[in-house]
């Protein structure tokens, strides 16, 4: 026999398994699912910052309208206190009525202090939400108070157009296919090889084969593996029941956001025209009565109640006023149509 001098092997392999029930399809379809289902999460996301934003918004609007409704008041009562002082002067008043007009007139100077510093806090916290200029201005349009709140025309567009819910949708849709992952398992596995070998020698021999290509096919099944398997599979059909529990569940909230919103709406409308009437009762009221007291015939303690009526009324009203603007943005966010009257194409 001949010994050679030099050798060498070389070669090149290629693997390729997987399962005879294509379970990997089925893993590549979820990933896409995931996706998906990131995206109507961050769609839901966005309509919450927007509704956050559009609160502290009115928050401030809320706070400036109550400053300037402590100003009046600041004003009303510092003309009925120079009343009180001349009709005191002329003995018309005793001191009682002086004291009891610079007490009011004391409280609402810390209502006002009180008003001012509630809408430093709103705008910083409207600041720090949005990330604005500290120096902003706030523009409040008019509000349009004839919506017309459907209840069934909403839940329809709710079931077309919530993101939260098409992201149920989608992990309904995401268990049934690990359902049939976990299924897959129980499938055996095929592996198919190839495998590309040369040789060199030196001095070559007779029986030297430089070069040899073959290839395989092997199939494999675990015969024991503890019950991991079927445990799997279990969980996965659990969680699946568990996905469309919770889809149910969130169209039943749905119905019922829906149906309180509509009812707090009309409510809010309604109340607001009275509040409204209230408001221009209590104004004509106080001015005939300061009036009246201008004259003598009425007392502080009736220009006293009417300032109070009429402090009230200002305050009901504009709690009332962006109470119902904030309810119809919340409805619009219950009825999935929030981020589409923002953003054109959410």
């Amino acid at each position: 026999m001949i010994q050679p001098e030099q050798t060498g092997n070389w070669g090149i392999r290629a693997d390729q398994n997987f399962s005879l029930s294509l379970r990997e399809l089925d893993a590549l379809k979820i990933a896409d699912q995931s996706v998906a289902k990131s995206e109507y999460e961050l769609n839901a996301a966005q309509a919450d910052f927007i509704l956050a934003v559009a609160s502290a918004y009115y928050d401030v609007l809320k706070a400036q309208k109550t400053q300037g409704i402590a100003v009046a008041n600041l004003e009303r009562l510092s003309q009925y206190h120079r009343f009180v002082e001349k009709r005191v002067k002329v003995g018309e008043l005793t001191r009682t009525a002086l004291l009891r007009a610079e007490g009011e007139l004391s409280g609402a100077r810390a209502d006002y202090l009180k008003a001012g510093n509630a809408l430093q806090l709103a705008r910083a916290a409207l600041i720090r939400l949005t990330d604005i200029e500290d120096d902003f201005q706030l523009k409040e349009e008019k509000p349009y108070l004839s919506d017309v709140c459907l209840v069934d025309d909403l839940r329809k567009t709710a079931y077309e157009a919530r993101p939260d819910l098409k992201g149920y949708e989608i992990q309904i849709s995401m268990a049934s296919r690990q359902v049939q992952y976990s299924r897959g398992a129980f499938w055996p596995s095929m592996g198919l090889f190839a495998v590309y070998n040369r040789a060199d020698q030196d001095p070559p021999g007779a029986t030297l084969n430089r070069e040899s290509v073959f290839g395989g096919v092997s199939l494999t099944f675990p015969l024991f593996e503890g019950g991991l398997r079927l445990a799997e599979f279990r969980e996965a059909k659990a969680r699946e029941r568990q996905a469309k529990l919770a889809y149910e569940d969130l169209r039943k909230n749905i119905d019922v956001e829906l149906r309180a919103g509509c009812l707090d709406l009309a409510t809010m409308k309604g109340s607001l025209k009275f509040l409204e009437d209230q408001l221009v009762f209590a104004r004509d009221n106080y001015n005939a009565v300061l009036k009246q007291f201008e004259n003598g015939l009425a007392t502080s303690l009736d220009v006293m109640d009417a300032n109070t009526l009429l402090l009230t009324a200002e305050k009901n009203v504009a709690e009332a006023l962006y109470n119902y603007q904030l309810a119809s943005l919340k409805v619009r966010k219950s009825s999935g149509t929030l981020l589409r009257m923002v953003l054109p194409h959410p």
